[in-house]
């Protein structure tokens, strides 16, 4: 998802020792008590709950309790140990044409398709998505993402498991495994805890591609076992097709032609570090804590005019790219997630280690009216999903892009991620669970501690 957020600041307080440890206390006493002229005298903006589109009823269906959902079936095969690498990202950006692509992406169906279980189709249990399998596909292909509403057979893990075997989807490993953002919720089943962390629960995550430069999922499956005891959740999705076709035209042309880059992650050093330190210090990031994500990092001072900011940001790219299959032109930017501007107008629960930015590819910066119009046309065609026990919504990472509303209480939502089941070359042989899979625990258990208002 091109980094909701990564700990490169945890990790690099990890990694580094002696000169630079002791650099790094003097720069989180530095913060915690800095109070400079700006910081004091400009009051931030207000921070509003962003808008959708389209704004289903919830329904108030029952679910199971969470050590009956969490039931695996013991008899099927282990895919932890065999899980596949993330395919690598298809980009296909060139020579688009942006008139044509707004009148081709304004006559596609309404993202997403919804299919809604009866009696019939519930007491067919797994049956229902085999024989249905080819349509389901049909329509993921047409609209970008179907909602599967009301099937009792996905209330828990196994009967989810059943589903996506049953549509011939294949498991991979999250392209972000190793930024310890999700945690295995079965690893055996290859399904991820969705963000549920309370300590992000009062964080708005906007509109995304599970996607990085390098690595995007093909499809993913997102479950409800148990919803937010005190409101709210609700599961965003929005067609990128559509986005394209409504965006301002002189905008979408500017942006095309001087792509984005997207920083994932700010680490402050104190106003006046000696040169000196601030090379080493980056030298050390670079070395040490940048390559255990699997992305194309740069180590940037100062991108945003910050002094003394160390940011990390991903190599150039385009915000619009032609589908692999269908070769629709999309809008496949997760600037509605990461703009700072849009971040901090909407509740966001992150550090400031974790705050991101998008930036144009020379490293311009997006200003106020750029920024509104990506949140405007973003947010028109957001539908804010209810989604209750046993829902699932198959989404095409190519196509649609999915978000989070902020929500109170416990929350129980899950993820597979999945590759080209249908294109070996695509698909690629490559696995490294294992290699990844200490990073992640690592800062899935600093993340649990935290505490839950963070």
């Amino acid at each position: 998802m091109k980094a909701l957020f990564i700990n490169i600041g945890l990790l690099g307080l990890h990694y580094t020792n002696g000169f630079f440890s002791n650099n790094i206390q003097s720069v989180k006493r530095s913060l915690r008590t800095r109070n400079t002229p700006l910081s004091s005298t400009i009051q931030p903006p207000q921070r509003i709950a962003p808008d959708a589109g389209y704004i289903p009823d919830w329904e108030d269906r029952p679910g199971l309790s969470e050590e009956e959902f969490m039931k695996s079936d013991t008899t099927k095969p282990d895919l932890g140990d065999n899980l596949l690498e993330c395919p690598l990202t298809r980009w296909d950006w060139e020579g688009i044409d942006l008139d044509e692509a707004r009148k081709s992406g304004a006559s596609l169906p309404h993202c997403p398709a919804e299919i809604r279980a009866t009696s019939t189709s519930n007491s067919l249990g797994a049956t229902y998505f085999s024989d249905n399998r080819d349509e389901i596909r049909k329509q993921l292909k047409e609209s970008g993402a179907v909602w599967l509403r009301g099937f009792d057979l996905m209330k828990g893990v196994k009967g989810y498991r059943e589903m996506y075997e049953s549509l011939g989807l294949l498991p991979c490993l999250d392209p972000l495994h190793s930024s310890g953002l999700r945690k295995f919720a079965s690893e055996r089943d290859a399904l991820y805890e969705e963000v549920n962390k309370p300590s992000l629960r009062q964080h708005y995550i906007g509109l995304h591609s599970e996607s990085t430069t390098k690595r995007t999922a093909a499809y993913a499956a997102f479950v409800c076992f148990k919803k937010a005891t005190e409101g709210g959740g609700r599961f965003l999705i929005a067609d990128g097709a559509k986005i394209l076709s409504d965006m301002d035209p002189v905008l979408l042309k500017k942006i095309y032609e001087r792509q984005v880059r997207i920083s994932v992650s700010n680490l402050d050093l104190p106003g006046g570090t000696p040169g000196i330190l601030k090379e080493g210090f980056k030298n050390v990031v670079e070395a040490a804590v940048a390559p255990k994500f699997d992305m194309d990092l740069e180590m940037i001072y100062e991108s945003d005019g910050k002094p003394g900011r160390l940011q990390a940001i991903e190599s150039r790219e385009s915000p619009i790219n032609r589908h692999p299959v269908t070769k629709q032109p999309v809008w496949f930017c997760n600037a509605h997630n990461h703009l700072r501007y849009l971040r901090d107008r909407r509740p966001c629960g992150v550090p400031e280690v974790g705050m991101t930015d998008v930036f144009f590819g020379d490293l311009g910066s997006l200003n106020a009216e750029e920024c509104e119009e990506i949140k405007r046309v973003s947010e028109k065609h957001i539908t804010a999903l209810p989604m209750e026990p046993g829902d699932v919504l198959l989404v095409d990472n190519y196509r649609a892009l999915h978000g989070r509303d902020v929500f109170g209480g416990d929350r129980f939502h899950a993820v597979s991620w999945f590759s080209w089941d249908d294109n070996a070359e695509w698909r690629g042989e490559e696995s490294r669970m294992r290699e990844k899979d200490g990073l992640n625990k690592f800062v899935n258990k600093y993340m649990d501690w935290l505490p839950k208002d963070f």
